[in-house]
């Protein structure tokens, strides 16, 4: 009796181990494709972007236009890939990441709408560069991330 015990704690040990492989896979995979979606994105940005003028001529609209198509339709893919991600990880990993999220969200929210209506009313004497923005969310999000896996250790 006591063999057959061990043999299905054993067994139960080697579910668990394969199961747990199994889902450290899954969590490549899913880190992966995010990371290969998130570079397709930037590319056809930049391809948006800087297209016109150095690969075509600017006043080529078709050209500009299929390349911002292109640039919507593989952000869906990416957004997609973002949200198979987060089903992936575990919940403190998650927390993390929705924590760093609400941040940047809030930031973006509150900063973005306090430039345009201080913009509008005159209080600002230059213009800011618009590329500037998305690296602010960038260092935002960074920084409140950080912050929150030092916060729960």
């Amino acid at each position: 009796m006591s063999s057959v015990l061990d043999f299905s704690s054993q067994e139960g040990k080697l579910v668990q181990a394969h199961n747990e492989t199994g889902a450290y896979r899954d969590s490549i995979k899913t880190t992966v494709r995010l990371a290969l979606w998130t570079l397709a994105w930037v590319a056809t940005l930049a391809l948006a972007r800087f297209g016109p003028g150095l690969l075509w001529d600017s006043q080529q609209p078709v050209a500009s236009w299929t390349a911002v198509a292109a640039n919507l339709v593989v952000g869906i893919g990416w957004i997609v890939a973002f949200a198979r991600f987060l089903r992936g990880l575990d919940e403190l990993q998650r927390k993390f990441l929705q924590d760093a999220l609400e941040v940047t969200l809030g930031v973006g929210w509150v900063g973005g709408f306090a430039y345009v209506v201080a913009d509008a009313a005159g209080l600002i004497a230059y213009d800011v560069n618009i590329a500037l923005f998305p690296v602010l969310l960038g260092v935002v999000y960074s920084i409140a991330f950080v912050v929150g896996k030092i916060r729960y250790r």
